[in-house]
């Protein structure tokens, strides 16, 4: 059994794969920066039963001991935490390398392996980020926020809107509050997005750029787009698969 696990500010998206191949279940917990190695194993022994292998991008380093301790005691397994040293087959066009997230590396890990080598990845998490990936290299990265974060920055600085679930409004021109809202996320994302790829392309002279649209918001958003854009909730999970496969490779070979 293969665990690949993607720890995120808002949540923690881990699936397994029996064949090492293919994933036959992935879960998605909210994380909680401050729970115990103890309190995630309660929700973790819940379904991870059996583990050979554990492969995490994380951007929580608050957790990532968590994890690890969880999976040494439970399982007699050290994970393979993205990071320094592992091989990824990305190269990174950074003034500082190392501040780019393990999961703008892994998503791009993913995209050149499935859909080329040149790309422009779209992950609507926590923050919504545009990473521009040529002949396997990062060559740059757009962050804003995200729509649970632009959300929650709205009803938090204003009293008198209420709170409300992040999903489609009924038309364009809201006639309640709530509404309102719903219209000015979604459809302002989508637009955001949109006007973003086109300057990006642009830019860039890349009409052809194939781009992919990831997170947990990405089925929420993706019906209002009007650019082209191929649709993958798991694709840093696939990342994951591949960076599984390289460096056991490498671990054979030693």
């Amino acid at each position: 059994m293969l665990a690949l696990i993607d720890i995120g500010n808002t949540t923690i998206s881990i699936g397994l794969s029996l064949d090492e191949v293919t994933l036959y279940r992935v879960v998605r917990l909210n994380t909680e920066k401050n729970k115990s190695t103890d309190e995630y194993a309660i929700t973790l022994d819940g379904f991870v039963k059996q583990v050979d292998a554990v492969v995490i991008s994380s951007v929580v380093p608050e957790l990532n001991d968590v994890f690890r301790e969880y999976f040494q005691t439970r399982f007699q397994i050290t994970p393979l935490f993205l990071g320094v040293g592992v091989k990824t087959g990305i190269k990174i066009n950074s003034d500082n390398p190392r501040e780019v997230g393990a999961d703008l590396i892994t998503n791009a890990v993913a995209a050149t392996s499935f859909y080329g080598k040149s790309a422009l990845v779209i992950d609507l998490g926590t923050a919504t980020t545009f990473t521009y990936i040529d002949q396997l290299t990062i060559k740059g990265v757009i962050i804003t926020a995200g729509l649970t974060t632009s959300k929650n920055a709205l009803i938090s600085k204003t009293s008198l809107l209420p709170q409300i679930e992040l999903e489609s409004p009924q038309k364009l021109l809201g006639t309640n509050t709530a509404d309102c809202i719903k219209s000015g996320l979604i459809f302002g994302h989508a637009s955001m997005i949109d006007g973003m790829i086109r300057r990006i392309k642009r830019s860039l002279s890349r009409g052809d750029l194939p781009v992919i649209l990831t997170g947990g918001h990405a089925k929420l958003i993706s019906p209002h787009l009007e650019e082209s854009v191929l649709v993958d909730e798991t694709l840093i999970l696939k990342g994951l698969f591949v960076v599984y496969d390289r460096n056991r490779v490498k671990t054979d070979k030693s």
